[in-house]
């Protein structure tokens, strides 16, 4: 007599997905930022000028350090006085603001777009693996999280930049070195959050590594929130280089950062206000841009998560 009961051995079950709540809610999220009237407004204005910075490196052909006393402290093209030629004025050695202005901007684009990277990458792997390895290793992890953020960062890049020459590279350490922590705080927090899940228990049961889950499953569901924190930290990057920059501790001349030019200009504010306000503009300008997309992020998060209770 056979047995109608099918011997085939039963597929192992997969590992339940993250939450879907938690995702659901990143989307929601940015569907109603992506609405907000001030995200679009900001996000045009940093498209626009980062725009202008990379257009200018193909069309704006103008040396912004090549030196013309016959043409300094030409006034801008909306004053009296004005030479079409040089659109935004001349400084004091005659040297165009336009193309200084431009090339200001593609600088400060660089340092504080590779900061913010290099500050979330770094940050948020550490957070990640120390919240969900635990024990000794996040205890030591935490540790040198807790020595780094206790170092003031403007400390932290006199005494760096002090010992050697500032290159683009060097000021992007100096800024990854004060932020990284922060990443790593955020970061960890969601991973313990995240441990003790359902999908990560059953993911375990069926021989996952750790390293695949952290990327495949916790990771989607962390990092998002850290968006947020990013908007806001590309702007503290970009003023931090500026004010490094104004300092004089930062990238020196005659490298036409944003900051090194309001430096010089500052000494004929009454005369040639032009040379320290308008890459102050520029600056505001781009600030306010991020600002404005951080915050309408910031406030669709908020509601988002009020109407979820």
């Amino acid at each position: 007599m056979t047995s109608d009961i099918s011997t085939a051995p039963l597929a192992a079950p997969k590992p339940a997905l993250p939450s879907t709540r938690e995702l659901a809610m990143g989307k929601r999220i940015w569907l109603a930022t992506r609405s907000s009237p001030w995200f679009l407004l900001g996000a045009g204005l940093f498209g626009l000028l980062l725009l202008m910075a990379l257009v200018s490196v193909f069309v704006f052909q103008v040396d912004p350090t090549k030196m013309n006393f016959v043409d300094k402290f030409t006034p801008p093209i909306f004053s009296e006085g004005a030479n079409p030629a040089f659109p935004l004025g001349t400084d004091q050695l005659g040297r165009d603001m336009l193309s200084r202005a431009l090339v200001g901007l593609q600088i400060t684009f660089l340092i504080g777009l590779a900061a913010t990277a290099l500050s979330f990458v770094i940050g948020s792997a550490v957070g990640l693996y120390a919240g969900f390895v635990g024990g000794k290793i996040d205890q030591l992890l935490m540790r040198v999280v807790d020595i780094q953020m206790s170092i003031p960062p403007i400390i932290l890049a006199i005494t760096i930049l002090g010992l050697a020459r500032a290159t683009p590279a060097l000021v992007i350490a100096v800024l990854v070195l004060a932020t990284w922590p922060n990443y790593a705080r955020l970061t960890r927090a969601g991973a313990l959050a995240e441990r003790g899940q359902e999908y990560v228990r059953a993911a375990r049961v069926l021989g996952a590594s750790d390293i695949r889950i952290i990327l495949l499953m916790v990771a989607p569901v962390a990092l998002p929130p850290m968006a947020f924190a990013a908007v806001f930290d590309l702007a503290r990057m970009m003023i931090f280089e500026c004010v490094l920059d104004f300092l004089g501790i930062g990238l020196q001349p005659p490298t036409p950062t944003l900051g090194v030019i309001i430096a010089d200009g500052r000494k004929y504010l009454i005369n040639a206000w032009w040379i320290a306000v308008l890459p102050g503009v520029f600056l505001m300008l781009l600030l306010l841009s991020l600002n404005m997309m951080g915050t309408a992020l910031e406030r669709a998060r908020n509601a988002v998560f009020e109407g979820a209770k």
